[in-house]
């Protein structure tokens, strides 16, 4: 297991260096299933994004669920926002929540905004020494222990539903990739077995991930 944003997991696909992609920013899964580099896509689970903040708040943006109003406010104050910046699933939910929000962040952006270049882990880490604006997964901001003064400020948006999915590098296309070891583990992934084992995973007795593959599914083996 390779543990990267999803746009490099999908170009490790696209490398054929991946034998299952599992992903979580569903246009580009599906420009990879274009291109012929992945079999047919399943969704497996979902969570959902949160604005952290500083408990100070100085772009008042606590108390509501709408995120794109608060990404507004978060540029009229030029509060510190961290942004991961590596073309990860939540590099690309904050892009589309800028865009959303009638904000051009490539032209607009300026000191305020801190473009890290890493995974969740280390732009939670900058964002809690800056007292920072980040948009995080909820899952890794359950496991983050280094919160300093930072705290959910909005969450609940429709907007902020994270769906994962996964699928099978093409073989056809791909001709070295672990079509039987793959899709095993595609199967299982989406099984009532795994569903289980992903609704059982739990952070301080808070579930991380909700299983949501169709209902009666089964295996998905390809033959």
């Amino acid at each position: 297991m390779v543990a990267v944003g999803t746009g490099q997991a999908l170009d490790i696909g696209r490398r054929s260096d991946a034998d299952v992609v599992f992903v979580h920013a569903k246009p580009l899964e599906k420009k990879f299933l274009a291109e012929g580099h992945g079999m047919k896509r399943f969704d497996v689970m979902y969570n959902d994004f949160v604005l952290v903040g500083p408990e100070s708040d100085p772009a008042k943006v606590g108390g509501t669920k709408d995120v794109v109003e608060a990404f507004r406010k978060i540029r009229s104050a030029q509060a510190p926002f961290v942004s991961r910046g590596d073309k990860s699933g939540t590099h690309f939910a904050e892009l589309e929540l800028w865009k959303a929000s009638g904000i051009d962040i490539a032209k607009e952006k300026g000191p305020w905004y801190r473009d890290t270049g890493q995974g969740m882990g280390p732009a939670l880490n900058s964002a809690s020494a800056m007292n920072a604006y980040v948009l995080a997964d909820r899952g890794t901001w359950l496991s983050f222990k280094n919160r300093g003064e930072l705290a959910i400020l909005v969450e609940g948006d429709k907007r902020l539903f994270n769906q994962y999915g996964i699928m099978l590098v093409n073989p056809a296309k791909h001709p070295q990739v672990k079509k039987a070891l793959g899709q095993t583990f595609v199967d299982w992934m989406i099984s009532s077995e795994g569903q289980k084992a992903i609704a059982a995973y739990e952070i301080d007795g808070e579930q991380l991930f909700f299983p949501n593959a169709a209902a009666g599914a089964g295996a998905a083996t390809t033959k």
